[in-house]
């Protein structure tokens, strides 16, 4: 029977009619005839595997429409796993031809009811050999006492699913066994269905009612294609069972639950379920890239920036809908504090005039030629010890291609990725020990899976839909979550507490009505490369001591913050996109820690990134960008080491910190932000100001009440050693630049030291100290090419400028109505007056260089008094130096002030040698290394109507 003598087409129809064992003869005839069975994958092997009354579809329940990548091998597989109950011989492998001479097990069958041989269960056991198949007729089987299986047998259900019930309570006490296509319905006298505490028992297309199915170890299971209703499973030690393709339903407590420490006494049955599972690995689950907003960028890990935004200044306008017409009034009364500024100049100049006629030849200056004159005039002052940093930040193209970098280092890693660099994950996603639990469906009940006292399960490829809670794990116990969907909990999906750990990998989490993932009172697990979304609270919530390794999830479009860390919390959160919230990126409450590293956190409608309330994070190289708010916040009593982020293109203020805060903003990148890059304000939150949805809805009495317990030492001791203690709020060595009022707005009643910053080219002054009861000390900054003055101090404050470069500003370099030093400052190439004094300034004004090119160097108007002294004053063009006031002559004292006039080019090249430009570094710009050792965490964030609108961030955020 040669191939070739008949159409392959004819050949297929004639092998369609061949029971299975005939197929497998065919298959060994020839190499052709085996590719012709091959070839009935989508007919003959789909009939066999779909008629089969032992098992359903191959993806029931939860993809019972697509179809396997093979039939055949499906049902190889169906059949394989179907026969491990009789394998408690071992294999002889020494020999293949010994399995010629092994005696086989002689099976009888038994048939159970109305027309059979036994009318009971009972009878028929008691007459059944070894490995003998008991069929159940259909019909109803009740048995009033409990049924003790003392030897091996098979209990199979004649007809369709449901037609044979067995109402019973089973005790298993032999090796093994195996039930098949019955209905197991509790007995009147217990609610338990069935229990092994020594065998091996597998349960194959069977419903479970209303009951319970215990295993104790050394006892085990496999259970394949099964529906709960009502039921549950409790597994107590044991050290390894199979559950897959099952559906639990209605439970009224947890429809799994994992108790004990996987028992090293294992049966002769935990050897072939390792191999089973190994063999069928579960079907990893295609991410809608459709539904993901990330897909929408270019590709999984970019960045919503795109192209490098500019971001269009519109102070005062309304920006977007989410403005209210009384927020959009608070923001331009905010920011309209910086044209002060515009107004002083305009004072000034009228008094200006009051005091000295002008010289007709000012008109000069206006002329064609002023800007060749200026030129003629400018000192060179580039060459200061930040001047690398200034360049950086002029260079669009280089500012764009490295933002462009930022986004491609920071873009996220696959599982196998993470996996890869992480052996302790890695050998918890290759476990085999516990409970497997893979490829089921949990809906509409209280619990998915509870694990406790130390218990172990593997959770792969699941559903879990419509609960109370998909899983919790508790009391040092550990799970493995792989890929499963996890959505629409009536609280949060997965909860981990008292010590539990873990791996939570390449889950859907989404649309839950409390966090996604809750983690507290030390338990530790990994979050790896989740999607945690839609959330109608937190994406994930860690706290009261809770830990955990948070990396490349993304996380986004949940009602509040997308990470929730407060009272103690200590995660380390890296690599994640944390995007489009509804609230703040990442907030951090309520003493709460938290190591955050090199994450994009952009779109946020709140703040980026939110610090009040005791929390102290180390917030370090993360892009934080394009949020609706603020990029930073720092509330109340806020702290934290806020180094190396690029923070840009946010609608708010870069960062917005309160002056009763205390973080270390050290070595960042703040440009291009609508309003200020950075504002501090002096105003509380109203703590009991909660707008709808926002308020502290969520319980977290027993984590407030622990907030002060003990710590891991260990943790303790890195945490200090990556801090250096700060005791006044610190600005320093960050770029500050291109944003669309001050570069540093203060309104501060607390002390502020600004060290070593370059502040450039923002679209109002520099800096603005609109407010400060104690010191605000100004060191060592580079303030340049502003849209405005340099520096502006508001009457009643206290000011040091020590050693800054004030340089080309719009307006004038300094205006001050306050009071303190100015020293060694070069305050060069400033559009007006180099320095001005007004209202009743009280200033000492020493040893500065200073230049105005078409103004004075200094003027001092109204009631300003002071000292000035020892300063080096280069005239410009208009030769004018220095404009005293003449009613209050006596108490303002100026002597011994150097008034050079440059005659030619060479001059104006040696100006600012000897001491070269300001701003001096001692051994350069380098910045204080700090450890990257301890984690920590915080809070939600909310928005606040009323006053604080008026002084303090666009949106104030409270707990």
């Amino acid at each position: 029977m040669e191939v070739s003598v008949l159409p392959v087409e004819l050949w297929q129809l004639i092998f369609s009619y061949l029971r299975l064992p005939d197929l497998g003869r065919c298959s060994l005839v020839c190499r052709a005839w085996s590719e012709l069975v091959l070839s009935l994958d989508r007919t003959r092997w789909r009939q066999l595997c779909l008629c089969c009354l032992q098992h359903r579809h191959p993806n029931w329940p939860n993809q019972p429409g697509v179809e396997p990548p093979s039939w055949r091998e499906a049902f190889k597989q169906h059949y394989l796993a179907s026969k491990t109950w009789t394998k408690t011989t071992p294999d002889l492998d020494s020999s293949n031809c010994l399995s010629l001479f092994r005696r086989r097990k002689g099976r009888r069958q038994l048939c159970v009811g109305t027309g059979g041989e036994f009318s009971s269960l009972r009878a028929a056991l008691a007459a059944a050999g070894p490995y003998d198949r008991l069929v159940l007729l259909p019909g109803v089987h009740e048995e009033q006492s409990e049924v003790l299986l003392k030897v091996p047998v098979e209990l199979v259900g004649e007809g369709v699913l449901g037609e044979v019930a067995l109402l019973a309570s089973i005790d298993q006490h032999c090796p093994t066994a195996r039930l098949c296509n019955v209905v197991l319905m509790p007995a009147r006298f217990t609610p338990l269905l069935y229990k092994t505490t020594s065998g091996y028992v597998q349960f194959d297309n069977c419903n479970f009612e209303s009951g319970q199915l215990q295993i104790h170890a050394p006892g085990t299971c496999q259970v394949k294609f099964c529906t709960f209703s009502q039921s549950s499973i409790h597994l107590r030690s044991v050290a390894l069972c199979i559950l897959e393709h099952c559906e639990f339903t209605g439970s009224e407590n947890a429809s799994v639950t994992v108790e004990g420490c996987p028992s090293s006494d294992r049966n002769w049955a935990c050897r072939h379920l390792a191999v089973l599972a190994k063999s069928c690995p579960v079907s990893m689950w295609d991410p809608d890239l459709n539904e993901c907003p990330v897909a929408k960028w270019d590709g999984w890990g970019e960045s919503c920036l795109g192209p490098v935004r500019t971001c269009e200044v519109m102070v005062g306008a309304e920006r977007s809908s989410f403005f209210s017409a009384a927020d959009a009034q608070a923001l331009v009364g905010s920011v309209q504090e910086d044209t002060e500024f515009g107004e002083n100049m305009q004072a000034s100049k009228e008094e200006e005039e009051e005091y000295l006629a002008l010289d007709s030849s000012d008109s000069d200056l206006h002329s064609d030629d002023e800007e060749g004159a200026r030129a003629a005039y400018k000192l060179p002052c580039q060459a200061h010890s930040l001047s690398h940093t200034l360049t950086d930040v002029t260079d669009s193209r280089l500012h764009s291609n490295r933002l462009h970098t930022l986004q491609r280092d920071l873009k996220l890693k696959s599982l196998q990725q993470e996996l890869q660099q992480d052996k302790e994950a890695q050998s918890l996603a290759s476990s085999l020990q516990g409970c497997i639990i893979r490829q089921c469906l949990f809906r509409d009940g209280k619990g998915g899976i509870f694990i406790y006292s130390r218990g172990q399960a593997k959770v792969e490829g699941n559903i879990f839909r419509d609960l109370i809670y998909a899983v919790r794990c508790i009391q040092s116990s550990k799970v493995t979550m792989l890929r499963n969907d996890i959505h629409h909990c009536k609280a949060s999906g997965i909860f981990l507490r008292l010590s539990a750990g873990g791996l939570i990998a390449d889950n859907n989490i989404h649309s839950n009505c409390e966090a996604g993932v809750d983690i507290r009172k030390g338990a530790n697990p990994f979050v790896l490369c989740n999607r945690i979304h839609s959330g109608l609270r937190s994406g994930i919530v860690v706290v009261g001591n809770g830990k955990g390794i948070i990396r490349s999830n993304q996380i986004y479009g949940n009602k509040e913050a997308g990470i929730y860390i407060l009272y103690n919390g200590n995660p380390a959160v890296s690599g994640n996109h944390i995007f489009q919230g509804l609230a703040a990126g990442i907030a951090v409450n309520e003493s709460g820690r938290g190591q955050i590293t090199g994450n994009i956190i952009c779109e946020n409608q709140w703040g980026g990134v939110d610090i009040r309330h005791g929390g102290d994070p180390i917030l370090r190289n993360n892009l934080i960008s394009c949020g609706y708010s603020d990029g930073v916040v720092v509330g109340e009593r806020g702290k934290g080491l806020i180094e190396g982020n690029v923070i840009y293109g946010n609608k708010g203020c870069g960062v917005w910190m309160m002056s009763s805060s205390l973080p270390h903003l050290v070595n960042n990148q703040i440009s291009h932000n609508s309003i200020y890059g950075v504002a501090v304000f002096c105003h509380k939150d109203n703590a009991g100001d909660y707008p709808p949805a926002q308020g502290g809805s969520e319980s977290f009495q027993e984590e407030r009440e622990g907030v002060g317990g003990d710590n891991d030492p260990d943790s303790e001791e890195e945490y200090l050693a990556a801090r250096h203690p700060i005791s006044v709020a610190l600005v320093e060595l960050n770029s500050i630049n291109h944003n669309g009022a001050a570069g540093l707005h203060v309104k501060s009643s607390e002390a502020l030291n600004v060290i070593a910053n370059v502040i450039h080219g923002n679209g109002a002054g520099g800096v603005a100290v609109l407010r400060s009861s104690q010191l605000t000390r100004l060191a060592n900054n580079s303030i340049s090419c502003n849209g405005r003055g340099g520096v502006l101090v508001e009457a009643d404050c206290q000011v040091e400028l020590r050693g800054n470069g004030i340089y080309e500003n719009s307006s004038h370099g300094i205006v001050s109505k306050g009071e303190g030093v100015i020293a060694e400052n070069d305050i060069i190439g400033n559009h007006r007056c180099g320095l001005q004094l007004l209202q009743a300034a009280d200033m000492k004004v020493t040893k500065n260089r200073i230049q105005s090119f078409r103004e004075y160097g200094i003027a001092l108007f109204d009631e300003a008094k002071g000292l000035v002294q020892e300063n080096l004053i280069f005239q410009g063009r208009s030769k004018k130096s220095i404009l005293r006031p003449i009613s209050n002559a006596e108490d303002c004292i100026i002597q011994n002030n150097v008034l050079l006039t440059l005659k030619k080019r060479f001059d104006v090249e040696c100006m600012l040698i000897n001491p070269p430009a300001r701003p001096h570094m001692e051994g350069g710009a380098s910045v204080s290394c700090v450890a990257a050792a301890g984690q920590r965490v915080s809070s939600i964030t909310t928005r606040v109507d009323g006053g604080c609108h008026n002084h303090g961030s666009i949106f104030c955020t409270i707990l």
